[in-house]
């Protein structure tokens, strides 16, 4: 049975995700995929950016600009399996207001590293 407050906060996550990514769709090499059972927005095949299950925005982003959102209070560290993920961050939808800056930080960090 489907849980109303998840989906709730999942609708809320595409209300602010998918306006940020819908530009990013029109660059050279980014499209959509899946990235831990979600759809995420990748360039040259690698997700930058994806919504988690509760709504979530998840990035990847290099670990010193994750150490200033954390200090911030911004973002948390992803953990997957009882492990902070290096380069992965989670901020959550009362904080919609930087997820712009970050999807656009994520997108020029795996840019730049992805060949």
């Amino acid at each position: 049975m489907p849980d109303p407050q998840r989906e709730a906060a999942r609708r809320r996550g595409h209300e602010i995700f998918d306006p940020i990514v819908e530009p990013l769709l029109a660059e050279p090499d980014v499209d959509v995929g899946r990235m831990f059972g979600s759809e995420g927005v990748r360039i040259r095949g690698k997700v930058f950016a994806f919504l988690g299950f509760d709504g979530t925005l998840m990035a990847k982003l290099p670990s010193a600009r994750i150490d200033a959102l954390v200090g911030a209070g911004v973002a948390r560290r992803m953990v997957m399996k009882g492990r902070p993920l290096r380069e992965w961050v989670e901020v959550d939808t009362d904080r919609g207001d930087a997820w712009p800056e970050i999807v656009r930080d994520a997108y020029a960090f795996l840019d730049e590293i992805t060949p």
